[in-house]
């Protein structure tokens, strides 16, 4: 299946561009999911079809209960990190063995078409990273990598920006900054428009993503060059603390980011993520508001499905 959280609910896409509003009484998919699962999803009768243009797309999980970042995934993103840090002078270091991971907060969820904003304590090294995520459907403790796929509602898109400047910061040593703060601002994890669910991929996953700024292809790479898959990824974040329904998990990057070439993201830019079979997820830069305000997108925390952005003037549904 693939499930959408609209404004007019819960629905499922059941042929291009056409969705089919289900009788559920959940906001969101995160809220189904906490509920009672996909299984509803699959009964629940058609209330009306409506066009995907016609209607306010938001994240699939608007509020996760956390969202675990995965950093170093993909072979192309660890080789160009430690060809910085060697050029900063350390490079006797070496590449993880186990998944990295950070826990980040679930307020900065973003729809697609939101605003990112840029936070004015820390506008001038945000960073975007095309990703693959995971989301959780049933709950799992320290579970085996066999079982892992068990407990996955599906995957959907993600971009982990990020403040540069803090992150390397907290890398550096800074006890003031930490690299889960960098990655935590309001509107740092833009995620949609949709969630696939397993049945519908193919394993092992071998999906393609491409990330562009303002229509330059920016990365380019395959999820079967995952260092660790989705079901080790599963396995091993158990382990650490238990995964619950609707939670999130940013499975990593691939080479091309914008900290490698100094390219870093200005209000105006257009930053879309697009991953083979999922969609594509775009969302625009802009300026955090002054204090009190609220850009219009952010605010609303919905978009067209398309449509950038939703604020006033968007199409009513």
């Amino acid at each position: 299946m693939r499930l959408y959280s609209t404004d007019l609910g819960i629905a499922r896409e059941d042929g291009p561009g056409e969705l089919s509003l289900l009788d559920l009484p959940f906001a969101d998919l995160g809220a189904l999911l906490r509920g009672p699962g996909l299984a509803a999803a699959r009964a629940a009768a058609v209330v009306r079809r409506v066009a995907l243009d016609g209607v306010r797309v938001h994240a699939p999980v608007r509020r996760p209960g956390k969202i675990l970042i995965v950093g170093l995934n993909y072979r192309s993103h660890a080789e160009e990190a430690l060809e910085m840090f060697a050029a900063m002078g350390r490079p006797g270091i070496t590449l993880p063995t186990e998944p990295n991971f950070q826990v980040v907060a679930g307020s900065a969820v973003a729809a697609p078409g939101d605003d990112i904003l840029l936070p004015a304590v820390a506008p001038g090294q945000v960073d975007y990273e095309g990703e693959v995520a995971a989301v959780i459907g049933g709950r799992a403790t320290a579970v085996d990598p066999a079982d892992a796929m068990g407990h996955l509602a599906g995957l959907t898109i993600a971009n982990d920006v990020s403040a540069r400047d803090i992150q390397q910061r907290a890398i550096s040593g800074d006890p003031t900054a930490s690299i889960g703060v960098s990655k935590s601002f309001d509107t740092f994890k833009p995620l949609g428009p949709c969630l696939v669910t397993p049945d519908e991929l193919d394993e092992p996953l071998d999906l393609r993503l491409r990330t562009r700024v303002n229509g330059e292809l920016r990365q380019d790479d395959r999820t079967s060059a995952f260092l660790h898959g989705v079901a080790e990824l599963v396995s091993f974040l158990s382990r650490y603390q238990t995964l619950e329904p609707g939670d999130v998990i940013l499975t990593g990057t691939p080479r091309g980011a914008g900290v490698f070439s100094g390219r870093h993201l200005r209000p105006g830019d257009v930053v879309e993520v697009e991953v083979e079979r999922l969609g594509t997820l775009r969302n625009r830069v802009a300026a955090a508001p002054a204090a009190g305000g609220a850009a219009a997108g952010a605010a609303a925390g919905t978009t067209t499905a398309d449509g950038l952005p939703a604020g006033p003037g968007s199409p009513a549904p």
